[in-house]
């Protein structure tokens, strides 16, 4: 194994799977609109698997409210009902032991404390498999729902991103390991003198501290990030700790692997502190004729209507009048909530001469990721290929059909990566530092005592 760790894997836990017409295929979940026994279901296949995370993505919002014929072609990435990721995990955390749980929460309206507070309480609540994805919100409308007229430029929601995750981990390391005594026999029930306040006033915060939440169980919980502009690379340099890559193929993710991991050293952050996991949504199956059966079997779901609506979502640019057969269009200016994967498939669109309908076809069966399709050797050769090239140190693994892609790459892929020495027979630990081959952030306290 490269740099004497596993690869890593996560998957995308949303249970209308990872493909645009997954969620009508006759192989998926009957219904998942507010559905627990679906994600639970989720989790424990993953768990069987010795997946290494769960990832909920999320918004503050439901999305194309604003454009109706649109919001009628039922893209699933709307998100018109959606359980609160971080609620959510407190509830799976109880059906799970070993899997991480990953939620997204913005900095941009989301104050530090709050963020502080939950991602310590789901730490403890699942004996230390918490990780927040720091995200700084790229959807312009959900601005309206937090007193906003106008979404935050990039310049200051980053500014805020940094400022905040500099707060949040404050927070996190208010109180001392040993600070709760909890002598029975004395009356002492914590230790004044193993808590620190925050005292922190900024640009954007002021919070005095302490947090209202005990030590977490790993320290503090997982930062992961998804960020791929250069303000995104530079934030993932200096704390990051996951990072959701954006690249479309793997040149361009050996470019931005060398290029974030080579950032680090000025942070004083050596390069393994980072854990890279680009998207790869997987087409498996027992042969190759069966994944490419299941391949065009989903496209044939994605009505033209939804192509156009996603296609536009994604690369942040109204494509629904332009001509099918025609040039892919180029965005001049950077919108205020564009993505980094929006650019990369503009990008990608322009290099190859693609039209509207050949960018739709070849990035909607992975929603903008990179994809993989044939039994489970091929999947692994792919996979091997990517981690031993030093374009990733692991994938964010994206399940077509739910719950069936999942079961299959758990009972297909899952056994080839073991026997090529590439995932471990089980979990290595207890909490997902430990699993990622993460080190635990030092307790600040501790330092104390020594000196």
């Amino acid at each position: 194994m490269r740099h004497g760790s596993a690869m890593i894997l996560g998957f995308t836990g949303g249970a209308l799977g990872g493909h645009l017409g997954g969620w009508r295929h006759p192989d998926s979940f009957p219904t998942t609109t507010m559905r627990l026994d679906c994600m639970i279901e989720m989790a424990k296949i993953a768990e069987r698997g010795m997946l290494d995370l769960m990832f909920l993505a999320d918004g503050n919002g439901v999305r194309q409210m604003d454009k109706p014929a649109l919001f009628a072609a039922n893209s699933p990435s709307d998100r018109p009902a959606v359980f609160e990721p971080v609620t959510l995990f407190a509830a799976l955390a109880q059906h799970t032991r070993h899997i991480g749980l990953v939620a997204t929460t913005t900095t941009t309206y989301e104050e530090p404390f709050t963020i502080a507070r939950k991602f310590a309480s789901l730490d403890h609540l699942s004996g230390g498999r918490a990780g927040w994805n720091l995200v700084t919100t790229q959807y312009v409308e959900d601005a309206k729902n937090f007193g906003r007229d106008e979404h935050m430029g990039r310049l200051e929601r980053y500014e805020r991103a940094w400022e905040s995750l500099d707060v949040v981990r404050a927070l996190w390391d208010s109180w001392a390991s040993d600070a709760f005594v909890q002598d029975k026999s004395t009356g002492q029930y914590l230790d004044p003198t193993r808590v620190r306040l925050t005292n922190h006033r900024g640009n954007h915060f002021a919070v005095k501290g302490p947090l209202n939440v005990a030590r977490a169980p790993q320290g503090q919980p997982v930062v992961f990030m998804a960020g791929q502009s250069d303000a995104g690379k530079e934030l993932a340099a200096y704390g990051g700790e996951g990072l959701f890559g954006t690249a479309s193929n793997k040149a361009q993710a050996q470019a931005e692997y060398a290029d974030i991991k080579g950032r680090m050293p000025k942070y004083g952050r050596p390069p393994e502190a980072l854990r890279i996991l680009p998207a790869l949504s997987v087409f498996v199956g027992h042969t190759s004729a069966e994944a490419d059966a299941l391949y065009e079997e989903l496209q044939g779901l994605i009505s033209p209507a939804l192509a156009v609506s996603y296609l536009s979502k994604l690369v942040g640019l109204d494509v629904t009048g332009a001509d099918l057969d025609g040039p892919m269009p180029q965005k001049l200016e950077e919108s205020v909530g564009g993505t980094a994967i929006g650019r990369s498939v503009l990008d990608m669109a322009a290099r190859e001469g693609l039209s509207v309908r050949r960018t739709a076809e070849r990035v909607l069966s992975s929603m903008g990721g990179n994809t993989v399709k044939g039994d489970a050797r091929h999947v692994a050769d792919v996979m091997e290929d990517w981690y031993t090239s030093k374009a990733c140190d692991g994938f964010m693994l994206s399940m077509p059909v739910q719950p069936r892609s999942l079961r299959d790459f758990v009972e297909l892929v899952v056994p080839e990566l073991q026997r090529r020495g590439l995932r471990p027979p089980d979990y290595p630990g207890t909490t997902l530092r430990a699993n990622m081959g993460l080190a635990e952030p030092a307790d600040p306290f501790r330092r104390d005592a020594e000196e």
